[in-house]
């Protein structure tokens, strides 16, 4: 099947054979692709390997056939994106997150969208923290594991701003002491559900909910990213 103009970023890339890369690509109509690009290493490459760096929105022509796509040719659109310092290790943890977390040929034009965004957010300088917080939320429910932030689990009630819940990955919010393990408090889940940014407890309170969301989803794994992150902020 030839695929033409098809909007699309690169999440990850690695040499193969002598002049050739084996990319994996986040496209709008396609889903994630695996994608052979043959010729953009050696001197008198066809397609420039600039081209396909990271975070650089693009159209891609390709020749699906199986399991792996050809890429045939390439375009950037727009002004090359840089994200430096911390917000490229966040760009680099949406590639992986991604990566990890959906299947190949499974199109998800919506999950498409909140990347795009997530991308231009970073780079305009919004809160990163918040605008990881938000991709995940809508990562998991492009994937079909959706957040329930409405209600309490047991009981059926909305959630209370005031109270303080656990979040069970596979079932979602239930009423907690306060000094219990990763509590949070009912007003950071309800503005997760409106996206509005809560204050910065209640978006460490966030990030720790959903690194268990994300463990739970990966089979009790970790992200690799996590630990980068983590050596980054360390060396301050």
């Amino acid at each position: 099947m030839r695929i033409e103009q098809q909007p699309a970023y690169v999440l990850h890339a690695r040499p193969y054979r002598e002049t050739s890369l084996l990319l994996e690509c986040l496209t709008r109509e396609h889903g994630r692709l695996g994608v052979v690009a043959r010729g953009v290493r050696g001197e008198r490459a066809r397609l420039r390997r600039a081209q396909l760096e990271p975070f650089q929105p693009l159209t891609l022509d390709l020749l699906l056939r199986g399991e792996m796509a050809t890429l045939t040719a390439v375009e950037p659109v727009g002004a090359p994106r840089r994200l430096p310092g911390d917000t490229g290790l966040a760009g680099l943890y949406l590639n992986e997150l991604v990566v990890r977390l959906t299947e190949r040929q499974d199109p998800m034009p919506h999950l498409f969208d909140a990347y795009a965004r997530t991308l231009a957010r970073l780079a305009g300088g919004e809160s990163m923290a918040w605008s990881l917080r938000r991709f995940e939320r809508d990562l998991l429910q492009a994937i079909g594991y959706g957040l329930q932030l409405q209600h309490e689990l047991e009981t059926g009630e909305p959630l209370l701003p005031d109270a303080t819940y656990r979040y069970r990955a596979e079932h979602g919010a239930v009423r907690c002491a306060a000094d219990c393990a990763q509590a949070l408090l009912g007003r950071d889940l309800i503005a997760l559900e409106q996206d509005r940014m809560p204050d910065g407890g209640g978006l460490k309170s966030l990030r720790e909910m959903m690194r268990e969301v994300i463990r739970f989803h990966l089979g009790g794994a970790e992200m690799r990213a996590w630990r980068v992150l983590a050596m980054a902020v360390s060396r301050r």
